[in-house]
């Protein structure tokens, strides 16, 4: 039996990060042109005063901001629904091949199998979830605004508010180009857009890796290759999981292991059989 490639993270593995840039480059833009409304709509406001016209251009900068919240909704899903559907897909298909490649074994041995689909459909279920629910946050916090900044403006047409609107506060208090995670923390949208496919990336190709190692190989043991101080759990584990041995189960339980992580699996189904390895040990 021919021994595994050893190769560092190669070409397969830089098409997945520029599939991951340009992906995230398309969403964070649908963000930008969410937060350039936001500016236009407050922008407009800001420039109204009580007189003959006021309620229909306010009612009329409103309308457009709206118009542009329903468009960033389907432009996101429709991403959301390629990503999951078509993008992930693949990416898990590549992790396969690439796991055939290294073990030195013919590519046709994929197939998408019961096994396959069944695997990367709830994965990608998931992560279609985690998507759509950020995009609804986003959609309801822009109508939050919408409905904020119209109360505002009209305080101004009915001189309750003879100063205009308070443009400063609305944006600071509905800052659509950021991304409020759970525990409050605000990130700019572009950088939440760039974990979060990150993450789905790798850890669809490291789980067809992973998949295929087990169901097309055999294989009973894996490779990981990772960044130098990575732990296996967690970023901070102190078990490093570059250079080490682990079981099958154990890959399967950690593809990957934070936001960020570069972590890959090569096959080793020359290791069969061998009753001196413990998952963790370095060969």
């Amino acid at each position: 039996m021919t021994t595994p490639t050893q190769a560092r993270p190669d070409q397969q593995r830089a098409d997945l990060l520029a599939l991951i840039a340009t992906s995230t480059a398309q969403l964070a833009q649908t963000w930008d042109r969410l937060g350039a409304a936001q500016e236009r709509l407050l922008a407009a406001l800001e420039g109204i005063q009580p007189g003959v016209g006021a309620t229909r251009r306010a009612r009329t900068a409103v309308t457009d901001f709206n118009q542009t919240v329903a468009q960033f909704d389907r432009d996101t899903r429709t991403f959301a629904e390629r990503w999951a559907a078509t993008t992930l897909p693949t990416v898990y298909r590549d992790g396969a091949l690439q796991a055939l490649r290294r073990a030195n074994r013919s590519i046709t041995l994929f197939r998408w199998t019961v096994d396959h689909q069944a695997a990367v459909t709830p994965l990608t279920a998931v992560f279609y979830a985690d998507l759509i629910r950020r995009i609804q946050e986003t959609v309801r916090r822009a109508q939050v605004f919408a409905r904020a900044a119209q109360d505002a403006v009209r305080d101004v047409v009915i001189g309750r508010h003879h100063a205009g609107i308070d443009r400063e506060q609305l944006a600071a208090d509905h800052p659509l180009d950021t991304v409020i995670y759970s525990n409050d923390a605000r990130h700019p949208a572009t950088s939440w857009a760039r974990a979060a496919l990150s993450w789905q990336g790798v850890l669809s190709a490291n789980t067809g890796a992973v998949n295929t190692s087990r169901w097309e190989l055999g294989a009973e043991w894996m490779q990981c290759v990772d960044g130098p101080h990575c732990g296996f759990v967690s970023h901070e584990d102190t078990d490093h999981a570059d250079g080490t041995i682990r079981s099958l189960d154990d890959a399967a339980m950690y593809p990957a292991a934070h936001f960020g992580c570069i972590r890959e699996w090569i096959p080793r189904p020359d290791l069969n059989g061998r009753n001196d390895i413990e998952s963790g040990d370095s060969i």
